[in-house]
């Protein structure tokens, strides 16, 4: 087994968000050798159908997408828990946040990826304040550091005011891995739109090309600094 310094979870609320908001640092982390674990609380597709019903043929779809993807980009097999679909605020937060706590404790992660605070979908806030929850700096506890993600969709789409904005801190180099992030989009292909669409492939390559652009790369993914313990 690897040491802790060398495991990475990301915490995202459905499958694709994963790859929208840090597919190339995965593919960079897993490449340095990084055991990347990747966990969904939803499946992405429930609450498109009346009453939140699951069905059958989207679902296991969407999972195959999630694992081709995590195979592209040298993650590990993805974990799927079945909280409802975009009403992740209707599930008290204590029982998100004690998934997350287990999921925690068996994997022992060095570093923690996840949603913004601010994000438009609020199963993207939720995901971010049961890692904030799960994640509180005590002794003994493995996290040293919390990163925050963009998902193009949802973060840029929030309105001024009505929440904190994005203000990335951390750029990461993806130059030599946004072909595998595109690749790891493209087997998403049911998720991803024409565009000028926000969750476009050309959208996200335009966005990692300025991101890079901001920090002095070809491509890079941004993020903000939650917590770093040193």
């Amino acid at each position: 087994m690897q040491s802790s310094q060398n495991r990475v979870l990301v915490v995202a609320a459905h499958p694709d968000d994963e790859v929208l908001g840090c597919g190339g640092t995965i593919a960079r982390l897993s490449d340095a050798g990084a055991a990347v674990t990747v966990m969904f609380f939803a499946d992405g597709v429930g609450a498109r159908s009346a009453g939140g019903e699951i069905r059958q043929p989207e679902l296991t779809e969407r999972r195959k997408a999630a694992q081709t993807a995590c195979r592209i980009l040298g993650a590990e097999d993805p974990l799927f828990f079945d909280f409802p679909d975009n009403r992740l605020d209707t599930v008290p937060l204590i029982e998100v946040t004690q998934t997350l706590e287990k999921v925690i404790d068996e994997f022992r992660p060095d570093s923690i990826y996840t949603h913004h605070a601010g994000d438009v979908n609020a199963d993207h806030r939720i995901a971010h304040q049961a890692v904030v929850t799960a994640c509180r700096p005590q002794p003994g506890r493995d996290v040293k550091k919390i990163y925050f993600f963009e998902v193009a969709s949802s973060t840029e789409w929030q309105t001024p005011g009505s929440a904190p904005s994005f203000q990335p801190t951390s750029f990461v180099d993806i130059s030599e891995t946004l072909p595998r992030k595109i690749e790891a989009l493209k087997a998403y292909a049911m998720e991803m739109r024409p565009w000028p669409h926000a969750r476009s492939i050309e959208a996200n390559e335009h966005l990692a090309r300025w991101r890079g652009a901001t920090a002095g790369f070809k491509a890079a993914e941004a993020f903000m600094l939650g917590r770093e313990l040193i």
